[in-house]
This record gives C-alpha cells, sequence and structure tokens, in this order.
C-alpha cells in the first residue's frame, strides 16, 4: 500500500502563495488518483483539487479554481498543491489522499482509501 507525508504548510499572509507537497512511498501514484483536501476548524472535510493519473486531467472545486494548481512529478512520486493569492477562509489542515480505484477518474468526495496526517495552513495577517 501506498503511505503518503504532506508538507509545506505554515502561516502565510493574505495573498501570500505556500507550495504544499505530498510524498508517496510505497507505490508509485502513477496508478493512482489522487486528491487534496482541507479540514477548517469547526467545518467537515472539503475536497479542493485532484488528479487524475490515467490522463493527467484536473477537477478543482469552485472556492479554489484560478488560484490553486494540483501537479504531479512521477519521478519524485510526490503530488504538489500550489496555492497563490491565498485567503483567510483558505485556513485549514490540507491532506492528501489517494486510491487506485480512482487512477481513471479524480473525484473531490473523500472516498479515498489512503490518506496522509495533514499539514496545517495558516492565512492570517
Amino acid at each position: 500500500q501506498v503511505k503518503l507525508v504532506e508538507s509545506g504548510g505554515g502561516l502565510v499572509q493574505p495573498g501570500g502563495s505556500l507550495r504544499l507537497s505530498c510524498a508517496a512511498s510505497g507505490r508509485s501514484l502513477d496508478y493512482y488518483g489522487i486528491g487534496w483536501f482541507r479540514q477548517a476548524p469547526g467545518k467537515g472535510r472539503e475536497g479542493v483539487a485532484c488528479f487524475t493519473s490515467s490522463d493527467g486531467s484536473t477537477i478543482y472545486a469552485d472556492s479554489v479554481e484560478g488560484r490553486f494548481t494540483i501537479s504531479k512529478d512521477s519521478a519524485k512520486n510526490t503530488v504538489y498543491l500550489q496555492m497563490n493569492s491565498l485567503e483567510p477562509e483558505d485556513t485549514a489542515v490540507y491532506y492528501c489522499a489517494a486510491d487506485p480505484l480512482l487512477f481513471r477518474l479524480c473525484t473531490l468526495s473523500d472516498e479515498y482509501d489512503f490518506w496522509g496526517q495533514g499539514t496545517r495552513v495558516t492565512v492570517s495577517s
């Protein structure tokens, strides 16, 4: 099975940028659908972006469309979430997730089998 470890979170001012990384071990992410999710304090988990490995297609939540970009580096077996124009509403713990059954079509619903431990992002002045 695949193990996922997120990194790159931190404190950033509104309007700033961060790049989150999700490093995988144990299996190649080339055969998985991959998603980024977030959970803000007192709220449920929200899917923000996902990557379909079979064709490289992506899906974004309306709340982050045009600001966030998901990408995958197969050589490093790592998925990234580039976050630009950050807003206080983006404050949350961010998780990456993967599932081989979603290899051909990723989803923003949280039906993934494998999850990382999360990395905290705080957007505040």
